[in-house]
């Protein structure tokens, strides 16, 4: 398989590497992080200016209709530069879902809004208990007044505090841990009886903990058949972790080009430190790492764009994320160690960097979920 990128991506990822070299170095991104917003509008106009928001979003709402695969580019460079933007969440979660299970009329309102910058969006998942299970809902939506009122928890909800549209799950159906029942919503972060508690995550980035109490939601915005959440949750999810591995090739690049640059650089005993053999192997297992997460990456962002079978699809996004964890793992770990104790100092790229693969590591599951995922699919496929 070619896993080099075309023209095209090659001029995209051309012109996003500019714009993160000139407005978004690592000086930069320390004070957006400092600022009480924890994100810059600037950079989210600055995105929309590029085109980069409507990248996969469809034609005939302002987008491109691209996919995983023409995005791969613009997430390796924004895990290069650990861009704590919302793009993950808007573009990657919250406008997947319009696109894949709203109505036209709601598709027309939200998804250009979207394109042009002026509307962000996260997707309100997670629950206490839930781990990885993504059947895992307890929040709870009744009919009422023509509509739906929804109470409930949601836990870590990446980039909440600067959405302007969540998309909630909650169950009209069935027990906690039921296939069927769950149901999707559009509700605005704004609603009567939605509060959030804000924090920040270990990489940075603003997150909440939201809490539900009898927020009401008109019919139309319900996202897909009452009770059939479960299929499109697994379907943009497992589109959102190809996009991670992306990211997660540009981060562990970043991390190999400071450390080789770091052993070229420092000295022991009158010579650089990379002269040393044993270090050189090390240096060596850490490209390695990269070359082999990005080939998985590839292979991700390829299924989800192509692949209709929800099995074989669950499969290879599982075996990527497998090698990409591991990947995330070992050059976050070596990065440190070959810089030394001033590898995790705040000042240090590395660093953060390191934070941030650690959180991927984690993000959308770790190795032994995707594991036991894989496995489970594979049994599936073979029977």
């Amino acid at each position: 398989m070619n896993f080099d990128y075309n023209e095209e991506q090659q001029l995209l990822a051309a012109s996003i590497r500019r714009f993160v070299d000139k407005d978004y170095a690592f000086e930069t991104r320390r004070k957006i992080m400092s600022s009480s917003d924890g994100w810059s509008p600037e950079v989210w106009a600055k995105l929309a200016e590029l085109g980069v928001l409507g990248l996969p979003l469809p034609a005939e709402t302002g987008g491109f209709g691209g996919g995983a695969v023409d995005l791969m580019p613009v997430m390796e460079a924004f895990g290069d530069a650990l861009l704590v933007e919302p793009f993950l969440a808007t573009v990657g979660l919250g406008a997947q879902f319009i696109v894949r299970g709203a109505v036209p009329e709601r598709r027309k309102q939200i998804l250009p809004a979207v394109v042009e910058g002026k509307l962000k969006m996260a997707f309100a998942h997670t629950e206490r208990d839930a781990r990885y299970d993504l059947k895992r809902v307890a929040s709870r939506a009744r009919r009422a007044e023509g509509g739906y009122a929804i109470d409930g928890e949601k836990r870590v909800v990446l980039h909440a505090p600067c959405a302007d549209l969540l998309v909630i799950s909650a169950r009209t159906g069935g027990s906690d841990g039921d296939a069927r029942g769950i149901s999707l919503f559009v509700v605005d972060a704004a609603a009567k009886g939605l509060s959030m508690a804000r924090y920040r995550t270990l990489d940075g980035c603003v997150a909440a903990d939201i809490v539900l109490h009898n927020v009401r939601v008109p019919v139309d915005g319900r996202i897909v058949a009452e009770g059939d959440g479960l299929a499109l949750i697994e379907e943009v999810v497992d589109y959102a972790t190809a996009l991670v591995c992306a990211e997660a090739v540009g981060a562990i690049r970043s991390a190999n080009e400071a450390t080789l640059e770091y052993l070229k650089t420092r000295k022991q005993f009158g010579v650089p430190i990379g002269s040393f053999q044993a270090l050189q192997h090390r240096m060596v297992d850490m490209v390695i790492e990269q070359e082999q997460a990005q080939s998985m990456a590839s292979l991700a962002c390829a299924t989800v764009d192509s692949e209709r079978d929800p099995v074989q699809r669950k499969r290879m996004v599982s075996a990527a994320k497998i090698r990409v964890a591991d990947a995330c793992r070992r050059v976050s770990q070596e990065a440190v160690q070959l810089h030394g104790g001033m590898g995790m100092s705040d000042e240090m790229k590395v660093s953060h960097t390191f934070r941030r693969l650690t959180i991927i590591t984690q993000q959308f599951g770790n190795a032994d979920h995707h594991l036991e995922r894989f496995a489970v699919a594979s049994d599936t496929k073979r029977d």
